[in-house]
């Protein structure tokens, strides 16, 4: 098999990039570990920036989303008996759209069956061959035998455990790390959102967030510690602590109901620089991970592959490859500015168990500071919503 661009994962990142370079006239092919029923059942994050939606109507695959998506102009901030809102569209003139990672996945993966896109699922024990020559190879098994697929570039688009970032020689990279020392256990549940806009809350038994899928579907999460097992929280167990977290009138307007989904995701920041290693190129969360508070992961994957998008059109449309040569460059920039954020937004929400007295007064400082503070909201905005791509 032969290819212009081979494409490690089918998560969004891969499915976008795929559409994306179908529109530019490339060729790609798509390699995914797991069946389809499984990329299309996974749980993940809902809430796209207005760049991230712009990207996804270009890359034709935005009707349902424009139709469903649940569009917010704000958000709700709660700490210390207090609560105000974070006006986005008055600050900024832009707001985010709220649309599930499992919704997008399918129109993505609707868009590229209508276009006949190769997507090969249930790849297995996938190897990346020859990366130092002109030709790469991708090897994996399908169907019981051993597939080549040969490619003059390859996206890896397969996450932090996959291949294609273990496939770079060690030394010719650069790691950024951050732990930290608690996880989210998250609830989907069929029940009415309890705001329709969501709410972040700082409370002295941990962090909550009150998000939601749809006026129908809502999600939950509640900060908790590294040694929970989900399977010692019941449904009831969960209610309780989120309300316990929430304002009286928030928890008081709580709907509850059996939990669709229940998970606990630990919270890590995490970069590897370059983004580029001879013919491959690492997008989405194979380069790089935020913690979830800012709702910056699926959104920076996006600006990856638009980025590596219109790389890969210059090169094949007039033998370019200044884009090429920058994409890691261009990436860094917005992807660091979104792991300050990220990381900000942690850590004035989170309780640590490490926290000092002095600790939680600048905590409390800066929440204080953002609720009074035009000039501080109009700076949290901006970078809520996305910064330009």
């Amino acid at each position: 098999m032969k290819t212009q661009v081979g494409i490690v994962g089918a998560g969004p990142a891969g499915l976008l990039l795929s559409q994306l370079l179908h529109l530019k006239g490339v060729a790609s092919v798509v390699l995914e570990r797991r069946s389809q029923a499984y990329v299309l059942g996974r749980i993940r994050a809902g809430v796209l920036e207005q760049g991230t939606v712009e990207i996804v109507r270009r890359a034709g695959a935005g009707a349902r989303m424009d139709r469903e998506g649940l569009l917010h102009g704000g958000l709700e901030i709660a700490f210390d008996s207090r609560r105000f809102r974070i006006d986005l569209q008055a600050l900024t003139g832009g707001g985010v759209m709220v649309y599930g990672q499992t919704e997008l996945t399918k129109d993505l993966v609707e868009a590229r069956e209508a276009a006949s896109g190769s997507l090969i699922y249930e790849a297995q024990d996938v190897r990346i061959a020859e990366l130092e020559s002109e030709r790469p190879r991708l090897i994996f098994g399908h169907q019981g035998e051993e597939q080549t697929l040969e490619c003059d570039f390859i996206a890896g688009c397969d996450g932090f455990h996959g291949v294609s970032r273990r496939s770079i020689p060690s030394q010719a990279t650069t790691v950024h790390e951050r732990q930290y020392p608690f996880g989210w256990l998250g609830v989907l549940s069929e029940t009415t959102p309890v705001s329709e806009e969501l709410i972040y809350a700082n409370h002295a038994r941990g962090f909550a967030l009150c998000s939601m899928r749809s006026m129908t579907r809502s999600r939950y999460y509640v900060q908790c510690s590294l040694q929970d097992d989900v399977a010692e929280w019941s449904d009831d167990r969960f209610w309780d602590e989120l309300r316990a977290r929430l304002p009286d009138d928030v928890a008081a307007a709580l709907q509850t109901g059996p939990s669709l989904e229940m998970s606990i995701a630990q919270l890590r920041s995490f970069v590897i620089e370059p983004l580029r290693y001879k013919r491959l190129f690492l997008a989405g969360d194979a380069a790089h991970i935020v913690p979830p508070t800012g709702a910056k992961g699926l959104n920076l994957a996006a600006a990856d592959v638009h980025y590596l998008a219109e790389a890969l059109s210059d090169y094949y449309r007039g033998g370019h490859e200044a884009r090429l040569n920058s994409y890691s460059e261009t990436c860094l920039r917005r992807i660091w500015k979104a792991e300050r954020f990220s990381a900000w937004l942690t850590s004035i929400l989170h309780r640590y168990p490490d926290h000092t007295s002095f600790d939680r007064r600048i905590q409390l400082a800066d929440l204080d500071y953002l609720m009074t503070s035009a000039a501080a909201r109009t700076a949290f905005a901006e970078n809520y919503i996305g910064l330009p791509i």
